[in-house]
């Protein structure tokens, strides 16, 4: 199934890839043909994993999921997805590691992430306080059903695809910078209808995905017929892809939300940049830095009198390079001088020694994972590699909560240098004469 990573990570990757859960159990097998039925047009609360077989944390949940759908069967729909066989639900849903657990409550569009433990007994007590939460919603008037069959009505489904016009599409198309998926449309297109719901669906989750940088649009080709005409349009719907500076093409993809997404999401990462290796300077940096992002990495780089300004970029290249590598996966990338944060390094457990040093933190859950290999290329792509997968050993940050940072001034890209002790005039002391006094 992946052989060159089981060749990679040896033989304890072979236990099983096959599916973690069956028919016997009761954990609902979720795809990409039965998910929109199963859950989002359910007025059930789901907790859903999203997991891969090959993923040793997967099978390490798995027995503690199937107790939890038992103890809940009746009151809590518990599913789980093979993400690495369904990667459009996967991709629909912002699923970047595995496992991950969404529970999917009133707004079934918008699932919130399961944050607690991983036992039979914290899941359940996850999943009933959810349910209390449902429930007073409810009682209250606040919610109603998931909202899934108003995605194709005139009101707010619609709000994030663009209305592209023969007045408005060159100036907001083809003269932008950011990746666009338009759709070509007739109102009385039957599959056009059916596509409408999953599009609109799709350009929300984008929006969000991407910040903004893949957008999804919209032309009635009945009625703007100059950019119909343009682009050879002979069929409903076409959708075609474009990017500034090259020739619009094809999509050739699915038509359920989860393809759209999954497509998007690769022309995001193709055409966005690498993230920035950014200096903590302070506390918002790191806070934003990890909060927008499932992974924080971080690196402890050695004091610039230990490496000086072409050592130390010589680490940070390494690190750029990974950043790059690693980009679709959307993760923060920090780096600090060793001694500078020194609560950060007491949390991860590094304090003083080991330089440079690196970790990856989910600010989500509080946990973290050491470099114990190189700092090199291929140290750290292991490392990534490994994390990427579920094989990472992950502990508890420090106290539970992120550590105090400090405020400091930014390097300034230079060698360092020795501090300068004070000078004394002794010009004016005869020591010669203090000495013989002294004699006398």
């Amino acid at each position: 199934m992946r052989p060159l990573l089981l060749g990679v990570l040896g033989c304890s990757l072979v236990l099983s890839v096959q599916a973690l859960y069956s028919a016997s159990d009761d954990v609902v097998d979720l795809t990409s043909s039965n998910f929109n039925r199963e859950v989002i047009q359910s007025d059930s609360l789901w907790l859903v994993e999203f997991y891969a077989p090959w993923c040793g944390h997967c099978q390490n949940l798995a027995p503690d999921w199937k107790k939890a759908a038992t103890a809940l069967k009746g009151i809590v729909k518990v599913g789980a997805v093979d993400a690495d066989q369904h990667k459009s639900l996967g991709s629909q849903y912002g699923v970047r590691g595995f496992p991950t657990i969404k529970i999917f409550g009133a707004n079934k569009n918008k699932p919130e992430e399961y944050q607690g433990g991983r036992s039979s007994q914290a899941i359940v007590d996850g999943a009933m306080n959810a349910l209390r939460a449902l429930v007073k919603e409810r009682l209250s008037g606040k919610s109603g059903s998931s909202g899934y069959n108003k995605q194709s009505g005139s009101g707010n489904g619609k709000k994030d695809v663009v209305e592209l016009t023969d007045d408005n599409f060159d100036k907001m198309v083809l003269e932008s910078d950011d990746v666009w998926l338009v759709e070509f449309f007739a109102p009385w297109c039957g599959h056009c209808k059916n596509l409408e719901p999953e599009w609109a669906a799709a350009a929300t989750a984008v929006k969000e995905q991407t910040k903004g940088k893949v957008h999804l649009g919209a032309v009635d080709a009945t009625v703007q017929q100059v950019l119909s005409s343009r682009y050879g349009i002979r069929g409903f719907p076409t959708i075609k892809i474009f990017r500034k500076g090259e020739e619009p093409e094809d999509y050739q993809g699915g038509r359920s939300r989860g393809d759209i997404i999954e497509k998007a999401l690769d022309l995001f990462s193709d055409h966005a940049p690498a993230p920035e290796v950014l200096e903590i300077l302070g506390e918002d940096i790191l806070k934003k830095t990890c909060e927008d992002s499932q992974l924080c990495i971080i690196a402890v780089l050695p004091h610039i009198l230990d490496t000086g300004a072409s050592g130390r970029n010589g680490y940070l290249d390494v690190m750029m390079k990974m950043a790059e590598k690693y980009k679709k996966k959307m993760w923060g990338w920090l780096w600090t001088e060793a001694g500078t944060q020194m609560e950060l390094e007491s949390s991860l457990g590094i304090g003083g020694f080991g330089y440079p040093a690196m970790a990856a933190i989910n600010t989500r859950k509080m946990k973290f994972a050491l470099l114990r290999g190189s700092f090199s290329e291929t140290g750290i792509h292991e490392f990534l590699r490994a994390l990427s997968v579920g094989r990472g050993s992950t502990a508890t940050l420090g106290g539970g909560t992120m550590p105090k940072i400090h405020t400091v001034e930014p390097w300034d890209g230079k060698d360092g240098q020795l501090p300068v002790e004070d000078e004394y005039d002794l010009s004016d002391v005869d020591l010669d004469d203090d000495f013989e006094k002294d004699e006398l």
